[in-house]
């Protein structure tokens, strides 16, 4: 079923400890928390040094989409989020800890819990019209950068502003129509699919 998600329409809830806030884009099961979604994705914003939250069983995939970036520790391994390597994949129960590269950052989440579900994460640069096929059971469009973003098909027509959201039927064919920007493409998959990807992460960047 397709499902315009519009920003607008959202609410940031702070995190526990002050450091940030996290605003839900989508959830299943509708209404779920955080211990017991199958796959959830959302917006944080970090505004100060610290831990991040642990989440046993899931897999987390995080891309930058405002401001400078962080610097991770995961488990003790240091990675760079910044505008030269804006995604990092990690899992949920290891030990994370954020410092701001300069100021507060804006970074989007796709979470999947392992034993029932998994999902792939692709970013492609828009640049005038083209065309978008969604490859997934589930998949959720999110307009990261870029002012507004149309979506047709043969049955309907959808406008986009920036950090609205979609869920898209799989298979059908859309034409997309912006200036330049980015969209971010995670496709969830359960395990009991008949078809699997064959392919990495990133299937969809050009």
């Amino acid at each position: 079923m397709t499902m315009l998600i519009p920003f607008a329409g959202l609410s940031p809830v702070p995190w526990k400890n002050g450091a940030g806030s996290t605003t839900e884009i989508a959830v299943f099961p509708q209404d779920a928390g955080f211990t017991d979604f199958d796959w959830r994705v959302s917006l944080a914003t970090i505004g100060a040094d610290g831990p991040f939250s642990v989440f046993p069983g899931v897999d987390r995939t995080l891309a930058l989409v405002e401001g400078h970036g962080v610097t991770l520790d995961i488990d003790g391994e240091p990675a760079l989020v910044s505008a030269a390597e804006p995604v990092v994949s990690f899992e949920g129960d290891a030990r994370v800890s954020a410092k701001l590269n300069r100021g507060t950052t804006t970074d989007f989440n796709a979470m999947t819990r392992t034993d029932r579900c998994y999902h792939s994460f692709g970013r492609r640069r828009l640049d005038g019209p083209s065309t978008f096929v969604a490859r997934a059971p589930v998949t959720v469009l999110f307009l990261a950068e870029g002012e507004s973003l149309e979506l047709s098909s043969d049955d309907e027509r959808i406008a986009m502003v920036r950090y609205d959201a979609m869920l898209l039927d799989q298979g059908t064919v859309w034409k997309l129509d912006a200036g330049q920007g980015t969209i971010f493409i995670v496709d969830i998959h359960y395990y009991d699919d008949e078809d699997d990807l064959d392919n990495e992460d990133g299937h969809y960047d050009d």
